[in-house]
């Protein structure tokens, strides 16, 4: 906590921002900024503090409540919300037993490892949309745009360009997602 950094080993050293806390007892979320937490130094509560600002400004209850009733799915939605605000190279859950610690690392090490590849993708938006309720063709759209890939739109499909060939998700009438496909490029 000194430091400011998380380890992985000697070689897997991350700075981090930390976000707040998961009871696994009461099933509740505490924000790092709650002055019960203030053994945290502030400045690895920034994003934290950035979050509770931009909730504060748009209304958002999610960001400025300090404590709630909360599942462990929504430790990834706080994650994932902080990643793409703040640019940071992804999330942690640190599960120190009696709960789990929501934090951000950011690391050029990290950022240089590839994952935009068919399988990485057409595993993972499944996952996603298996985990949490969400729109399926926008959810799909944002996140394929955001890894920086055109995007193609259909009435009933989104296709994307990567580098080894191109992703084709299709809709149901609903918008949700009925296949999701790959075809190399070669």
């Amino acid at each position: 906590m000194d430091a400011g950094t998380i380890s992985f080993g000697p070689e897997l050293v991350f700075p981090l921002q930390a976000l707040g806390t998961f009871s696994h007892v009461s099933e509740t979320w505490r924000w790092a900024w709650v002055a019960a937490d203030s053994d945290w130094p502030a400045r690895l509560l920034s994003q934290a503090e950035q979050l509770r600002a931009y909730g504060e400004q748009h209304g958002i209850e999610l960001l400025t409540a300090g404590e709630f009733a909360a599942t462990p799915q929504d430790l990834h939605a706080i994650g994932a919300i902080a990643s793409g605000l703040f640019g940071a190279s992804g999330y942690y859950l640190a599960n120190y037993g009696q709960g789990t610690l929501v934090l951000t690392v950011k690391s050029a090490q990290l950022d240089q490892v590839p994952k935009n590849d068919f399988a990485r993708i057409s595993t993972v938006f499944p996952q996603v949309i298996s985990m949490f309720e969400l729109h399926h063709r926008p959810a799909f759209t944002h996140y394929i745009t955001q890894k920086g890939y055109p995007v193609t739109e259909t009435a009933d499909a989104v296709s994307a360009a990567l580098d080894s060939g191109t992703l084709t998700a299709t809709f149901d009438d609903l918008g949700r997602l009925a296949s999701l496909k790959g075809s190399s490029g070669g």
